[in-house]
């Protein structure tokens, strides 16, 4: 039986749209036991629980089907056991831990024939984009690109002190749309705006100088388009910063609101549930460190 932890994540961290990212100290859990069957079982526990499809139209054995074809294994009859923790649809790499965990489990079945880099590859094909997915598979914080035909990527380990308050609203907000409302062109001076904040935020948490985060979280790209889509954004944002937070930017796609703290996490939790509840949105909160390890086996080493 193979055991697999796989964490939350949150993208973007404000203006790094579709490069940044950081893993989150919440975890999904996938158990694999393949046997001489031809049948698949899949349980599901957690988040999900009702509404995630239990046969071969769920993402992770479809995950799984496609790495066994790419690289030749020829599986038996599988069992899966999937322990949610990440909300689903709220922007905190639920799709991204799935897809993930399959590959991570898949690699071990298939005798490791795959680097985690090109276990990268794969994830983003699924993903649509890096951002989550590497973090998902390396943790800490990461910085991707496109470059011709590969994606590089690079972690670090985020501040020590450095913790996430997590509000996350009452409804789902699917990616998908949460993509349609960006424009296919931005003008030149957003562009600027956010590639000095982009610089600004990973120098910020390299070098633990925290104080950089209230400007280095700013974004033009995407926050601002998307923030009709989600009732009270911007007062959650402004709650968040009253009370404390060093930084507060949407999570991935939203709708989860992620703040960057140092202390204050009960009265900045606090202050953007009132926010969202003043537009009629009920949301709960979680306090979490950011995790330092991407998708791994567990009871053996990461290998990273």
């Amino acid at each position: 039986m193979l055991r697999i932890c796989v964490p939350a994540t949150t993208a973007n961290l404000g203006p790094g749209f579709d490069c940044l990212g950081m893993a989150l100290a919440l975890y999904n859990y996938l158990e694999v036991i393949e046997d001489d069957s031809d049948c698949l079982r899949l349980e599901v526990r957690g988040e999900g629980e009702k509404t995630l499809a239990r046969n071969d139209e769920n993402l992770i054995p479809r995950v799984m089907a496609d790495f066994f074809t790419r690289v030749g294994h020829v599986s038996g009859g599988l069992r899966l056991v999937l322990e949610n923790n990440i909300p689903i649809g709220k922007g905190l790499g639920s799709s991204a831990a799935a897809v993930a965990g399959a590959l991570v489990a898949a690699n071990h079945l298939a005798g490791s024939p795959l680097t985690r880099g090109q276990l990268l590859e794969l994830g983003a094909a699924w993903e649509g984009h890096p951002d989550n997915v590497a973090a998902a598979l390396y943790g800490g914080v990461v910085v991707t690109a496109r470059a011709q035909e590969r994606i590089i990527c690079r972690r670090f380990d985020p501040p020590p002190r450095l913790r996430v308050v997590v509000a996350v609203p009452n409804f789902v907000l699917p990616t998908s749309a949460s993509r349609r409302v960006l424009p296919a062109a931005v003008p030149v001076e957003d562009a600027v705006f956010n590639v000095g904040r982009t610089g600004l935020l990973v120098l910020a948490l390299l070098q633990n100088d925290l104080e950089l985060l209230a400007v280095a979280t700013e974004d033009r790209l995407h926050q601002p388009y998307r923030a009709p889509m989600i009732p009270g954004l911007l007062q959650v944002f402004q709650a968040a910063r009253q009370a404390g937070a060093l930084g507060v930017t949407l999570s991935g796609a939203g709708p989860a609101v992620v703040a960057f703290v140092t202390g204050e996490e009960d009265s900045v939790g606090e202050a953007m549930c009132r926010a969202f509840r003043a537009h009629g949105v009920a949301c709960r909160t979680q306090v979490l460190a950011p995790s330092r390890e991407g998708a791994f086996l567990v009871g053996a080493d990461s290998g990273q």
